[in-house]
């Protein structure tokens, strides 16, 4: 069985493409929503789940990455109690009461611009991410709260999906 997926560009090139793309180069969403899985301690085969994100939006299938809602919807789709929150000063309560959460946001960085998906963990140390930065080599510790990370590392445009399992 596969553990956590640290860091999406250790994938080599030519695993786990989506779309025509690497998961290295656009693969943050399916990767976010399998390791939610894993902290909710389910596995699905990267392959499957790969395959169920190209099938969300049939002429995009994953060449752009993955469309902000898809997370939510394919939690929701499978019964999951998911919730998605727009407000930073939500964040961190959300995410407190959340089984597992996935944290959408947008970074610009010397004249380049990307969106990044991220899945969360609380405990009572803080907030840990997992595929957080192109360095990650194991989990990433957020610190205390999410508003104060993402005010940290100047992103912008953050979503937060919480995950409760129903199941």
């Amino acid at each position: 069985m596969e553990d956590f997926i640290y860091n999406q560009h250790d994938i080599p090139k030519d695993k786990w493409r989506y779309g025509f793309r690497s998961s290295a180069a656009t693969g943050c969403g399916w990767i976010a929503t399998y390791n939610a899985l894993r902290l909710l301690g389910k596995y699905v085969k990267p392959e499957a789940l790969i395959r169920s994100y190209e099938q969300q939006i049939p002429l995009i299938n994953g060449n752009l990455g993955t469309v902000l809602f898809g997370p939510g919807l394919w939690f929701r789709k499978r019964g999951y109690e998911v919730k998605m929150h727009l407000r930073r000063e939500d964040f961190d309560e959300a995410a407190k009461n959340a089984d597992a959460s996935i944290l959408f946001y947008r970074w610009v960085k010397k004249y380049k611009y990307g969106a990044h998906f991220v899945a969360v963990r609380w405990d009572e140390t803080g907030f840990t991410g997992y595929n957080t930065y192109r360095t990650s080599q194991g989990p990433d510790y957020l610190g205390k709260s999410l508003s104060g990370f993402l005010s940290r590392r100047k992103y912008f445009g953050a979503v937060l999906f919480t995950i409760v399992d129903k199941q």
